[in-house]
């Protein structure tokens, strides 16, 4: 829970006071108080919007917390692809306020032995499948704390084998918001799920990267940050045999249709066309080798 302050005015009447107007009028007084505010809850899956998924997961949620704040990060995480889910994950949690609840669910393993899992990094809460979804936080050197979700009393009565975004996610991402403690919900975990995340490698005076994500204007979004480039100077960016001479500022850069390479909102390498798609010009997608030779 939040805590946000909130003040009221308060007309003050009695004998006058000198530079006050009204010759009963004492002034103003505030007086603050506090107001609970419940935390906002984030959600990303790989469910779409053509079904019905998100909206039951929705409904849950505020039958149990009914305040709460509700946020789609996405529902468009390619089908299974639990990395993509991880990535996108990462580079949005931060930018929510301390004590957000992230609700993510890219489920492959959804009704085998895999544990259902809610963690505390920091000052964020996730709340998903064990399986690497939450990768970035987890390996982001916050303080860690951790339990399974395998206390019947923070699911839906009844638990399906497909479907434990609605039967078990939700409810316990809702718990938490309405105050419920992360050791109530389950046994602690120790070591929860990570995945091997690629780091591109530095040959002599050549990176080697890849690109991790497509996003919907077609931009390849590579595993190269500003802070891996930190000092250097890159003089030309290779991908699927086209150069690009350097790294610009901004689209506006270059002419529309032409392929640029730029450091995006999150300081990553990205390689883009302008009005246009880097994925089908290149012919490139997730995985595809990206070399960045450095003067």
């Amino acid at each position: 829970m939040g805590i946000r302050f909130v003040y009221f005015v308060k007309r003050i009447w009695g004998p006058a006071v000198s530079g006050r107007t009204g010759s009963g009028d004492r002034g103003y007084q505030i007086f603050p108080y506090n107001i609970i505010m419940p935390p906002t809850i984030s959600l990303l899956t790989d469910f779409g919007l053509q079904d019905e998924f998100v909206g039951v997961m929705k409904g849950v949620i505020w039958g149990i917390a009914p305040d709460v704040h509700i946020a789609d990060i996405t529902h468009a995480v390619p089908p299974q692809n639990v990395l993509h889910g991880a990535l996108v994950l990462g580079r949005a949690y931060r930018y929510f306020p301390a004590g957000s609840i992230h609700l993510a669910v890219v489920d492959p393993g959804v009704g085998t032995a895999r544990r259902g899992i809610a963690l505390r990094v920091g000052e964020h809460t996730f709340v998903g499948p064990d399986n690497g979804l939450f990768s970035v936080p987890l390996t982001s050197g916050a303080p860690v704390a951790a339990v399974s979700l395998d206390n019947p009393a923070y699911r839906l009565p009844t638990v399906s084998r497909s479907f434990h975004g609605r039967d078990v996610f939700a409810p316990a991402a809702a718990y938490l918001a309405s105050g419920v403690a992360l050791k109530e919900l389950g046994e602690p975990v120790t070591a929860p799920v990570t995945l091997e995340i690629p780091r591109p490698l530095r040959v002599a005076n050549v990176w080697k990267a890849q690109v991790f994500l497509v996003d919907g204007f077609g931009n390849l979004i590579t595993n190269l940050t500003e802070v891996d480039l930190q000092g250097q100077t890159v003089a030309e960016v290779v991908c699927q045999g086209q150069v690009i001479q350097g790294v610009e500022v901004t689209f506006g850069s270059r002419r529309p249709g032409e392929l640029l390479a730029m450091f995006d909102s999150s300081g990553t390498l990205s390689l883009c066309v302008v009005n246009g798609s880097a994925a089908e010009r290149l012919d490139a997608g997730a995985g595809t080798p990206v070399e960045v030779r450095v003067a």
